[in-house]
């Protein structure tokens, strides 16, 4: 038998069946929100995996297309890799419920969620986290939840909760929201440029539904929530931190990471590892492979305590204090756009590449909104960026969830497709790295979108803050900026894009049970201080607006717009025309059901004359137009002209010339070009040409 439990969340009804699927696993819920489903499992090792120092956490979020009623595509029809949403929305799972597991535990962890039937108004990436959240709940391993979440959008100025397909096509908002019973432990934003105080209401309001969620998760955990297991501790053994800080001194370690040369501190830190071998090679040969962990630990408690206690960076800037920035455009000849955005250590450049509307991605997943991409970004992290030797094996989880973070933020400023008719791809290569890579290549690609012509409405610029705790609420310290060595001994990575007007996109990853209201509102307007100056001072005076046009490189793409019934003379018999035309010209063109027609190609000529060749095509003859056309066809009793592909027309002898022609070849001969004016129609209906009457 099984038990379901239920509850209304935003005007629809989630359903949890406890006990109903997956017996065998720690922990399953069987969810559904309207007519979405999706199981829930959560599994644990037995034991704890050998030889690491970090919580071993998967998240699978599988997509299966059945959900929507579709076949895969391709040869093989069944579903392979992830999906970049799949990716994404793991990695949403992932970030509120990663810090509440016990940081000692090394017993691998698997979040699964099979995504079953999909209902278009109830998302089921939401329903997927909160699945995640009460299996977690309800299983044996150790866990300090429940969480709930929320998605907000904006539709006409109000908010809404978890929002309908219709109600996300109209939104300026799209905001996913995390909570603990006390705390918000993650947001997720884009928007279309909305004012920080804005963003703030939502993430709360957000928050407060979010209580009614858990109030409603804990009836299900107190009467199905099994005990937790215990489970093999994994930290350092006191007498060895203990031996090892009174060896090395604290001072020591202040002065081996407290450089803003990351190269430096690594020395340092390679050279205190070298004397613990040494000492413990031979009186405690035991202790050798936990170092790692214990100097991991000392380093992290020092960094702590001096920004902390005395405000004090490991590189030496003040607490607000951005790092140096740099930045130019046209690194690259011959590229579409470029530009390299510095921050610190961290350097990346960003190439802009311009298309035909015809080169957009096409989607094949389980949003029915969701079917084409015109803009993409892609970001590139290779381990020279951090002075590591690894071969590359393609783009992993963090680059895709970096580079969507990117386009997320670009989005909002992009021309519409009516305005610039292009399909943009921006790349952003990594070349050196020292934290907030995902934020320099929003400014980089800010500069080479401007770069390479393309009429953004405004800048994007992106900026992180970090977050040191103590022991209370009150006792913590906002850092602007933050490095590597900040983010990863510190508590928080708060991402935030937007332009002077509003956000435009946030991420938030942090390692603690959640953040207060006080600390999120500090984060946010901390990050508008230091995003205004980047937009200011280092973006503007590089290049201050879109250039004109493309540039010489860049396709150049023309719109005009036919009568839709047209679109088949165009296109001909099985392609035959439109082929003729991109044969004759070397352009490409894309035509859509509503009769636009774009014409992209490198030389302007080439666009006018297929440009020429559509409008004589979807032209009416009428009497007194003057059109020019090749010779095809020589009858006794005049010749046949085409004037553009699968377009032709007749002069009869008598009105070849002014003189009397005797025979059509003693005037014209195949291949002529020659200009004609339209007579309208004969006695019998059919349209007819002269050449003598051309004025």
């Amino acid at each position: 038998m099984y038990k379901s439990f239920s509850m209304e969340l935003a005007g629809r009804t989630l359903t949890v069946d406890v006990g109903r699927v997956a017996a065998q696993a720690n922990g399953a819920a069987f969810m559904h929100y309207g007519d979405t489903v999706v199981v829930s499992t959560a599994t644990a090792s037995d034991k704890p995996r050998e030889g690491i120092d970090f919580f071993p956490l998967s998240v699978e979020y599988e997509e299966k297309l059945y959900a929507v009623g579709k076949i895969p595509g391709g040869f093989i029809k069944r579903e392979g890799k992830a999906s970049e949403n799949a990716i994404l929305t793991s990695r949403v799972i992932d970030r509120p419920m990663r810090p509440l597991f016990p940081k000692d535990y090394r017993n691998d962890v698997t979040l699964n969620n099979l995504v079953m039937c999909v209902d278009q108004d109830c998302s089921p990436e939401l329903t997927a986290m909160l699945g995640s959240a009460i299996a977690t709940a309800i299983s044996d391993i150790p866990f300090d939840g429940p969480t709930a979440s929320t998605m907000v959008g904006m539709v006409d100025g109000e908010l809404v909760f978890n929002p309908t397909s219709a109600q996300r096509e109209k939104s300026i908002l799209s905001l996913t929201v995390a909570s603990t019973k006390e705390k918000v432990i993650m947001i997720e934003a884009g928007a279309y440029e909305l004012p920080e105080d804005k963003m703030i209401e939502a993430i709360f309001a957000a928050h407060e539904l979010n209580q009614k969620v858990i109030a409603f998760i804990e009836t299900i955990v107190a009467e199905y929530g099994k005990p937790k297991h215990d489970y093999i501790k994994c930290d350092t053994p006191e007498e060895l931190y203990a031996d090892m800080v009174a060896f090395i001194t604290p001072e020591a370690m202040e002065e081996a990471v407290f450089t803003d040369v990351k190269q430096v501190r690594e020395e340092n830190i390679r050279v205190i590892t070298d004397k613990l071998n040494e000492r413990y090679k031979e009186t405690h040969p035991e202790w050798i492979p936990l170092l790692g962990e214990a100097i991991y630990k000392f380093e992290k408690k020092t960094v702590r305590k001096m920004i902390l206690k005395d405000h004090k960076r490991p590189d030496g800037r003040e607490i607000t204090q951005i790092r140096h920035l740099a930045a130019e455009v046209d690194i690259l000849p011959r590229t579409h756009g470029s530009a390299m955005f510095t921050r610190g250590q961290t350097q990346v450049l960003t190439v802009t590449t311009l298309g035909a509307l015809a080169e957009i991605q096409k989607l094949d997943g389980i949003d029915e909104n969701e079917k084409t991409k015109r803009y993409m970004h892609h970001y590139n992290f290779p381990s020279y960026s951090v002075g590591e030797t690894k071969p590359s094996r393609g783009p992993g989880r963090r680059e895709i969830g970096h580079g969507a973070l990117a386009e997320k933020a670009l989005v909002p400023v992009l021309p519409p497709e009516e305005e610039f008719p292009y399909a943009i791809r921006t790349v952003s290569e990594v070349l050196e790295s020292n934290g907030s890579t995902s934020q320099g290549s929003i400014c980089a690609s800010t500069l080479s979108l401007m770069a390479a012509g393309v009429p953004i409405k405004s800048m994007v610029a992106g900026i992180s803050v970090g977050l040191v705790t103590g022991e209370t609420d009150d006792d913590y310290i906002i850092l602007t900026d933050i490095q590597g060595l900040e983010d990863f001994f510190g508590d928080m990575d708060f991402k935030v894009a937007g332009t002077h007007k509003g956000i435009t996109a946030i991420q938030m990853d942090i390692k603690i049970h959640g953040l207060t209201r006080e600390i999120i509102e500090k984060a946010i307007y901390r990050t508008k201080e230091a995003r205004t100056y980047i937009l200011n001072d280092i973006m503007a005076p590089c290049i201050s607006s879109p250039r004109p046009e493309v540039g010489p490189y860049s396709p150049k793409i023309v719109q005009i717009k036919i009568d839709p019934t047209k679109i088949g003379d165009v296109v001909g018999q099985r392609g035959k025309t439109i082929n003729a035309i991109i044969e004759q010209t070397g352009v490409k063109i894309d035509i859509t059901d509503d009769g636009s027609v774009s014409v992209c190609g490198v030389d302007s000529d080439s666009i006018q004359k297929a440009i020429k060749l559509i409008q004589t095509i979807v032209a009416d003859f009428e009497e007194g137009q003057i059109f020019e056309g090749k010779v095809i066809s020589i009858k006794d009793f005049g010749a046949f002209l085409e004037f553009a592909p699968g377009k032709e027309g007749m002069v009869h002898i008598s009105k070849i010339s002014k003189e009397r022609v005797e025979k059509v070849e003693d005037v014209l001969t195949l291949g002529d070009m020659v200009k004609v004016v339209c007579l309208g129609k004969d006695k019998m209906g059919r349209i007819s040409f002269s050449i003598k009457d051309v004025k």
